[in-house]
């Protein structure tokens, strides 16, 4: 069986010293991370940690000063815990300046960032880190709002990102870290919103990619990779797109998976199937709506559907919450050990072949870690050597 790393990663919004919104600092996560390796037998040797967008977004309604203070410490503490790969962004402006920071300003608070993290390296006696940078991104989640033609970064302004970047670390000292800065993210035109999504289309992004032999050693990332089909996403690592993110996609199909198993549990109960996870997982939005509110709108049925089905799947951030997990083990406790066949092919269809063909049991767990291997499998497959 073939040994591959994992890449997992944190944003600064998530995970900073502060605490962020998961209410754990770097090292938090850290453990976090090592706790569920353990647990599983995951050798903590192939875990690649990494820091996406970190600058001074948390921070950007305080003097740039202030703000840019709390990034550095964030960023010290990224490589305190020894993440190993540094996504640098700090193209947002802070109070009083504009929302988009122009290329020159953004690359030379780049550079004080990564001189922030080359110090820390030193100091706890980590690896110097690898930096991704580049702030062309589809918006972190998912877009709000029906999505039309996207704009695909250019290829000139790909080569000055670069270039910025390269003037701002060697005038700060730093012509070692900018060995060590691996890629650029960029925008080839792919995103999603809450109902609809844009899939890769190579031929829009010749120029871009083309761009490529011109930035030896370089790769690019493509974030908000979520539900492209397994063709884009070869197209991707084909076109110099090494880096792959994808993250509501995982989530998005564990709730498929535990609502399948929902509608289950009620017809061998023999009941019209209610949707008591659903219902739970409702009233738990309603109740603490901060982590929808704002991502959708509409009529009250279009949120009400959008909070359980939408791509955008911001009902990830509450299955933490000890109600949904009870409503989980709930839901688990009323499935038998091995469930119909029949039934994982009417509610669970995606799984349906690998159950029949033995190579996932029809039990409750398997069906929802399957669930999420399924998207996963094109990832592999498109990122294998090749």
């Amino acid at each position: 069986m073939e040994q591959r790393a994992v890449l997992i990663e944190a944003t600064c919004n998530q995970v900073n010293q502060e605490g962020g919104y998961t209410a754990m600092t770097p090292a938090d996560f850290r453990r976090f991370i090592e706790e569920i390796a353990a647990a599983t037998d995951f050798p903590a040797e192939r875990i690649i940690l990494g820091g996406d967008h970190l600058g001074p977004n948390p921070w950007r309604k305080l003097a740039a000063e202030e703000a840019m203070l709390r990034a550095a410490a964030m960023v010290t503490a990224y490589v305190e815990a020894g993440f190993e790969k540094i996504h640098l962004d700090t193209s947002m402006g802070c109070a009083g300046e504009p929302t988009a920071l122009d290329d020159e300003l953004t690359a030379a608070r780049a550079a004080r960032l990564a001189k922030s993290a080359e110090e820390a390296a030193l100091r706890s006696g980590r690896r110097p880190p690898v930096y991704i940078i580049g702030t062309e991104v589809p918006p972190p989640g998912g877009a709000t709002r029906a999505l039309e033609e996207i704009e695909i970064t250019r290829a000139d302004a790909a080569m000055k990102t670069l270039a910025v970047h390269r003037a701002s670390f060697a005038e700060a000292g730093l012509a070692s870290a900018m060995e060590r800065v691996i890629g650029i993210v960029v925008q080839p035109g792919v995103e999603f919103g809450n109902t609809d999504v844009a899939l890769y289309k190579p031929e829009r992004a010749k120029s871009l990619i083309r761009s490529l032999d011109n930035m030896p050693g370089l790769v690019f990332e493509a974030h908000s990779t979520d539900y492209q089909p397994g063709e884009a996403l070869s197209a991707l690592v084909d076109g110099g797109f090494a880096i792959l993110k994808v993250g509501p996609g995982l989530t998005f199909a564990l709730r498929e998976a535990l609502y399948g198993l929902d509608a289950i549990a009620d017809v061998l109960a023999g009941k019209t199937p209610r949707t008591g996870l659903a219902t739970t997982m409702e009233k738990i939005m309603v109740e603490q709506p901060a982590s929808w509110a704002g991502h959708y709108g509409g009529s009250p049925d279009e949120e009400r559907l959008q909070r359980h089905f939408s791509y955008s799947d911001r009902i990830r951030y509450y299955w933490p919450d000890p109600r949904a997990s009870a409503a989980v083990d709930e839901l688990f406790s009323r499935l038998p050990e091995e469930i119909p066949e029949t039934l994982i092919s009417q509610y669970l269809g995606r799984l349906y072949s690998d159950v029949v063909s033995k190579r996932v049991a029809p039990k409750a767990r398997e069906l929802c870690l399957a669930a999420i291997d399924a998207v996963l499998a094109p990832y592999s497959a498109a990122t294998a050597f090749r």
